[in-house]
């Protein structure tokens, strides 16, 4: 059975209004980007500057930018975190700029369990110990952590079994 030809004729000019509205859209939006300066984000256009504007651009952004007052005293440096590695595992650690140690995290290398009995800190030392799966005979290992004041740096020190188990 075939439309009357009104239907079709308004199909017709229905899909040309939404093709040329989808187009005049899309044709001004290409425009409106192509032709926006980036940096100002303000819609105006923008054109190329030479040297010279460059330079007197550049000169009056360092002119308006505030000095910082250096006659205060320096903050404390903030705490710093790392990560270490030992046999055994890892642990993320966070050390203080007066030398504290406190542990955030730690994990096992494969093929060891950490011990429950973590020493996390903060304080001036950190204590675990990472032992070896059940399958494997290898000794207990126990670290003490210790940051270096000022510097960060943590460091693990392998150190004797205290406990007579």
């Amino acid at each position: 059975m075939r439309q009357p030809s009104t239907h079709r004729w308004r199909n017709v000019a229905v899909t040309a209004a939404w093709v040329a509205v989808g187009t005049a859209a899309g044709a001004l939006g290409a425009w409106q980007l192509a032709g926006t300066d980036a940096n100002a984000g303000t819609g105006t256009h923008g054109h190329p500057l030479d040297d010279a504007a460059v330079h007197r651009a550049l000169a009056s952004a360092q002119a308006s930018t505030p000095r910082a007052d250096t006659s205060s005293a320096a903050p404390a440096p903030a705490d710093q975190r790392r990560t270490l590695r030992f046999t055994g595992g890892s642990a993320t650690v966070e050390c203080g700029a007066d030398g504290s140690v406190y542990l955030v995290s730690w994990s096992p290398s494969d093929g060891y369990e950490i011990d429950d009995d973590v020493v996390r800190g903060p304080g001036r030392v950190a204590r675990l110990e990472a032992e070896p799966n059940d399958d494997d005979d290898g000794p207990d290992r126990h670290y003490e952590i210790r940051c270096a004041a000022g510097s960060g740096t943590p460091r693990a020190l392998l150190v004797p079994d205290e406990d007579d188990d």
